[in-house]
């Protein structure tokens, strides 16, 4: 057996004992062990590994039990290969059945395509090559099996410029990519699946043809309220079907969709709507939350919103709440949409802006970026040929429209041909994963921090989820543990990790279905992005480390352009100045790299691990948020703060960072001894003026902060001070 002693027997019953299971049960799976061992003996461990956790184990079966047949099938492995060994590897005949098995097999291209071996397992790499120079062979092909409906047809796909923000992408074409996601396909297929969070096995469907007609009301209702294209209308509520028709109606009618996450408190609301300059915002009564009613048009009046359209949490039942003068009731506004003309989506300039969102800088204020009716077409991109996104699908992704998965999913669903599935409620209990049973969710999208939830909690045992074909994680650093967990918990199915941004419409590094999942890793860089990493510290000569080189190393992540989907302006700062002032030229190109501000290191097998941030922003429960806004929260909002500096730390052994706040006191201020009730004062001013989802981990009381010659707070020192061996977190 390749990969593996041969001299070492199967665990034993003890070993198995002690995994949970009671002696009836250990005998049994004992003996299943055998004899799937023997069944494949002269076999790779891989296709060991395959056999027993398709055959042998169960998603029931105690966690503990599936890493101990793990790592009895792996022994060996990491010393032998130096990474950690697959959860999930792809099959030959699985794998001739993907999108991308598929587009290889009809792409024509240059001769060193052309000279490919014909199998997709091998050709992944040759294919990104050509992805990235040659787009006019790549775009075109995925346009068609998309079906992207253009008005008016790019003259070409690049038109490339000395600077980064003069590039175009798609010259000359028209569309309008609202259209493309709901008009183009069967307009009886499944568009949408829901359930509340009180009913999660009460599943209720919607098509695509119903919601074309959901949409082109909105739409029309906006036009009565005399919002022409181009006027920017915001959406804070939690992501629900009228949700997500509001969304399409915004787009179709060529307004620009401003998202707001639910969570925000009304001063975050309030910045939004200035920088966007919303007209309106759609909002909903209340959130609930089991037998609680929390507050969301309170939070958009307290932050003086535009003129607000008011969806019932409770469907089909009156408001909850009283009305400021001039503001509407969502039934009002839709009757209101018979008022006007007939509507037909507004065809718009490629680059014109479909939706603007917020990601959280170093400078404290969000950059808002604009996404254009391009920047959809890099999300389905990824989720057909990442995820393997398509027609038989449905697709869960608790997110919100505040953050850049929210229209992700809209779009990488609706132009894939596939459904998505949305719960009205919370996602970390048992009433979600019902409705993952219940809706037969075949993707199942999820932040490291919910993951992490349902395995301690327990929530999920005894629930089918054998519909799931594969998972994906994002926002934050996963466990390798826990990844595992939810692969088993499906029955073995792929975790696809993916990492990138709301500025670049998607991600940089990601798994494939194509390639074995190695937990908590990224096995390839997405199509049609290059990307390498700088070695050596900042203000020195840094070395570029490019992927593909065969090099294992540690260093910051930069991605050499153009690449479709990328942001090229911001709302309310310089954009050369946020991504490309001061860093070096790409080698070979004449445009300077792009700085995206994560650590991250490539294995000897090419795969990348992450390592956090190398700016002043962190990752908190799946949501990006800076190091600023942070501490001014907390200086504003306790009497005793005078100085704070806020750290995100990853968990020892991997996983979501832990937020951890170093504090100077004020000189008048008895309180450093009381770190827990600072700790507790410093959480509530975090919760009222920034999320309540931001959890403070620990406060340390310091008499002084690092500081540079400049006066710059050192945050880094402050990092590696809690990375030291000597650190307790």
């Amino acid at each position: 057996m390749r990969d593996r002693p041969r001299n070492q027997a199967s665990p034993s019953l003890d070993d198995i004992l002690q995994s949970g299971l009671d002696k009836r049960s250990a005998e049994d799976l004992a003996a299943a062990l055998q004899h799937a061992e023997s069944s494949v003996k002269n076999e790779s461990a891989e296709e060991v590994w395959r056999v027993i956790s398709q055959v042998v184990l169960r998603p029931d079966h105690p966690f503990p039990l599936h890493q101990l047949c793990h790592a009895w099938c792996y022994r060996g492995w990491q010393a032998a290969h130096k990474v950690r060994p697959p959860v999930w590897s792809p099959s030959r005949a699985g794998a001739a059945d993907l999108n991308l098995a598929r587009l290889m097999k009809g792409l024509k291209g240059p001769k060193d395509w052309e000279a490919r071996k014909g199998c997709p397992l091998q050709d992944l790499p040759l294919l990104h090559e050509l992805s990235c120079t040659h787009p006019d062979i790549f775009w075109p092909a995925v346009f068609q099996e998309l079906r992207i409906r253009f008005h008016t047809p790019p003259s070409r796909m690049l038109q490339p410029a000395s600077k980064p923000e003069d590039v175009r992408w798609l010259p000359g074409a028209r569309l309008n990519i609202a259209d493309s996601a709901i008009c183009t396909r069967d307009p009886d297929l499944v568009a949408l699946v829901w359930a509340d969070e009180a009913m999660p096995q009460h599943v209720h469907t919607l098509t695509r043809g119903q919601l074309r007609w959901q949409s082109l009301e909105v739409a029309a209702a906006l036009r009565h309220m005399n919002l022409q294209p181009g006027a920017a209308v915001a959406i804070a509520m939690p992501m629900t079907a009228e949700a997500v028709a509001a969304y399409l109606g915004i787009v179709l009618a060529g307004c620009v969709v401003v998202g707001i996450a639910d969570s925000f408190a009304p001063a975050s609301i309030a910045d939004r709507n200035r920088i966007s300059q919303a007209r309106a915002i759609i909002t909903q009564d209340v959130i609930l939350r089991g037998d609680k009613k929390l507050p969301m048009y309170a939070r958009v009046v307290a932050a003086k919103s535009p003129r607000a359209v008011v969806i019932p949490a409770a469907r089909g039942q009156a408001l909850q709440v009283d009305l400021r003068p001039g503001d509407i009731a969502w039934q009002d506004f839709l009757e209101s949409a018979k008022q006007a003309p007939p509507v037909t989506p507004h065809i718009a300039d490629a680059a014109d802006p479909s939706n603007i969102l917020f990601s959280s800088g170093t400078t404290g204020e969000p950059k808002a970026i604009p996404w254009t009716h391009t920047t959809p077409l890099r999300c389905a991109m990824e989720a057909w040929t990442c995820m393997d996104m398509g027609l038989r699908d449905v697709a869960a992704w608790p997110t919100n429209l505040g953050w850049m998965m929210g229209p992700w999913l809209i779009y990488a669903s609706l132009l894939s041909g596939a459904a998505m599935a949305l719960f009205h409620g919370s996602p970390l209990g048992r009433p979600f994963g019902e409705f993952i049973q219940a809706a037969r969710v075949t993707f199942l999208g999820v932040v490291p921090s919910l993951v992490k939830t349902w395995r301690s909690s327990g929530c999920m045992q005894g629930l089918d989820w054998g519909a799931v074909r594969r998972f994906a994680s994002t926002g934050e650093a996963s466990a390798p543990d826990d990844s595992h967990w939810l692969s088993a918990r499906g029955g073995y199915k792929p975790v696809i990790e993916t990492i990138g941004g709301t500025e670049i419409g998607g991600s940089f590094l990601s798994g494939s279905m194509l390639q074995p999942q190695i937990p908590s890793t990224f096995s390839t860089p997405t199509l049609g992005t290059r990307l390498l990493l700088l070695r050596g510290a900042e203000g020195e000569e840094r070395q570029q480390s490019p992927h593909g080189g065969g090099e294992a190393c540690n260093g910051e992540l930069t991605l050499v352009g153009p690449c479709l989907g990328w942001s090229q302006r911001l709302l309310n700062r310089d954009h050369h100045t946020a991504y490309y002032e001061g860093m070096p030229m790409a080698a070979g190109t004449s445009m300077p790299l792009r700085r995206h501000g994560d650590e991250m290191e490539r294995l000897p097998n090419g795969y990348y691990v992450a390592h956090g941030r190398a700016d002043d922003t962190m990752n908190l429960g799946g949501i990006k948020v800076s190091s600023v806004e942070l501490e001014r929260a907390c200086v504003e909002g306790t009497s005793e703060v005078m100085e704070a500096a806020a750290v995100g730390v990853p968990t020892p052994g991997g996983g979501p960072d832990k937020l951890v706040l170093f504090l100077v006191l004020q000189p008048s201020s008895s309180q450093a001894a009381d770190t827990k009730g600072l700790q507790k004062r410093c959480q509530a001013a975090i919760r009222d003026r920034l999320n309540p989802l931001f959890r403070l981990d620990k406060v340390l009381v310091r008499a002084a902060l690092p500081r540079t010659a400049s006066n710059k707070v050192m945050r880094r020192v402050l990092r590696d001070e809690l990375r030291g061996p000597k650190a307790k977190l």
